[in-house]
């Protein structure tokens, strides 16, 4: 009898963490649903993320490539730690992407491919409001709630970056991005939920832009929403949006006059499998692109569950 209520515990505590805090589709610049939702601390979480995209962006999806045609096959691997800081659920996360971008520029002679890393990623994030620090057993009797919750996320310049080429993997420059979040369920079961987030992406110079010039970028700020329905335990369906703004640039002091505006539109499955092991599958794709990534695409993410 212990055993099956141990056995039942980690499972539904794997299908909570299993759609918890994973690095964003960087492309689609979206910050999953349920990201912030409650579950137990002690417990570690391995990610394996692939995408493909198709659009007029490289793997920095705050720029565009003019008169590009890229697709992007990018792989991911991320780790998560869900801890106790304050008696609230905590959580720091490192994830290391891998791609293959090609294409040509219309035109331009421009064409070609290359592979290799691109930009390494981190955040820290914590439940600031309805996120208490529980471990397994506990979280067995825990009821869904609405939370608050922040975030603090940045990319380092680790990815392939060649000064003198037009596509690269890397965005030789550092990019900041603070959050904050609310979810709330509601409905029937609690079934139903709405997760709204604001962020704003902050980026520190590129010196080496095409070559020798200097590009600066101003904030993009970012207002997302999630609408999503739990079928049980173990499956739930979303509708998402992420609409961005600014993020205009200047190049060697002059402005460019571009300011963005990005309306996406997506959606996600996520299915538990048991208490270790998940999936989940994402499509996205552009409505709005004023000065802005003209972007389609989808993902696959797998996560591996382990702790106490």
């Amino acid at each position: 009898m212990a055993s099956r209520r141990m056995n039942r515990r980690l499972l539904f505590a794997g299908c909570v963490l299993a759609i918890l805090h994973r690095p964003e589709q960087a492309l689609a610049q979206f910050t999953d649903a349920h990201a912030y939702d409650n579950g137990p601390v002690g417990v570690n979480q391995l990610e394996m993320d692939y995408a493909f995209v198709h659009g007029n962006a490289s793997v920095d999806p705050s720029l565009i490539v003019a008169g590009a045609n890229l697709t992007v096959n990018e792989g991911a691997i991320g780790y998560t730690r869900y801890f106790d800081l304050f008696h609230r659920l905590t959580w720091v996360e490192a994830a290391v992407p891998v791609a293959h971008l090609g294409g040509a520029i219309s035109g331009t002679s421009v064409q070609g491919l290359t592979a290799g890393a691109g930009d390494s990623s981190y955040e820290v994030g914590i439940l600031v409001k309805g996120g208490p620090a529980l471990n397994v057993a506990q979280f067995e009797n825990f009821k869904p709630t609405t939370t608050v919750g922040v975030s603090f996320a940045f990319t380092a310049p680790t990815g392939l970056y060649n000064a003198d080429k037009i596509l690269n993997l890397g965005s030789d420059r550092w990019s900041l991005k603070p959050e904050i979040a609310l979810s709330h369920p509601f409905g029937p079961g609690q079934k139903w939920q709405l997760d709204a987030y604001l962020n704003a992406y902050f980026y520190t110079d590129n010196t080496a832009y095409h070559g020798r010039e200097i590009l600066r970028q101003l904030p993009l700020t970012g207002l997302e929403g999630h609408i999503s329905y739990s079928v049980n335990d173990s499956l739930w369906i979303s509708s998402d949006t992420r609409y961005s703004f600014r993020g205009a640039t200047v190049v060697d002091g002059v402005d460019q006059d571009n300011a963005q505006q990005n309306l996406i539109v997506g959606s996600e499955v996520k299915v538990s499998i048991n208490s270790k092991h998940s999936l989940l599958f994402e499509v996205a794709k552009a409505v709005v692109h004023h000065n802005s990534p003209d972007v389609v695409g989808l993902a696959v993410k797998y996560d591996y569950t382990w702790g106490q």
